[in-house]
């Protein structure tokens, strides 16, 4: 089975609040929410493919902070290995293209969206250790 790497950034901003991200009809999973990010490119450092990735999708520039989570998840025809970090935007405003919906959520909210599944076990570590503060 095919295994692609990704990264994900959860972003949060001065409220502590997380940046949400709606799949949008074109992609796979429509409908479920997940973490801005992309795809890692052959050569590139995961914390390079977020940076890039959220200037492409969101428009805005990041600095990308600790690793969240590092984890695998096994798709009925693909392996996906997400990488997540805490991320701040530094420059400009993070603005939907690729998805149907940006929403900046509480941490309290995190379990009220239907995540996409490769996501949940950020959101667990997030849930369980209280993380809000970006590090």
């Amino acid at each position: 089975m095919k295994q692609v790497d990704v990264v994900g950034a959860v972003i949060i901003n001065d409220n502590q609040k997380i940046l949400s991200a709606l799949r949008s009809q074109q992609m796979s999973l429509p409908g479920m929410w997940e973490f801005p990010g992309g795809k890692i490119e052959k050569g590139e450092k995961p914390q390079e493919s977020l940076i890039r990735e959220i200037e492409e999708e969101l428009g805005c520039q990041i600095e990308v902070g600790e690793l969240i989570s590092d984890s695998v998840y096994e798709y009925p025809t693909v392996k996906v290995r997400l990488i997540t970090y805490f991320a701040k935007v530094v420059s400009g405003e993070p603005m939907a293209s690729e998805h149907e919906e940006l929403r900046w959520i509480t941490a309290n909210e995190l379990h009220s969206l239907e995540w996409a599944p490769a996501d949940l076990p950020t959101i667990e570590k997030l849930s369980k250790e209280h993380i809000l503060q970006f590090r």
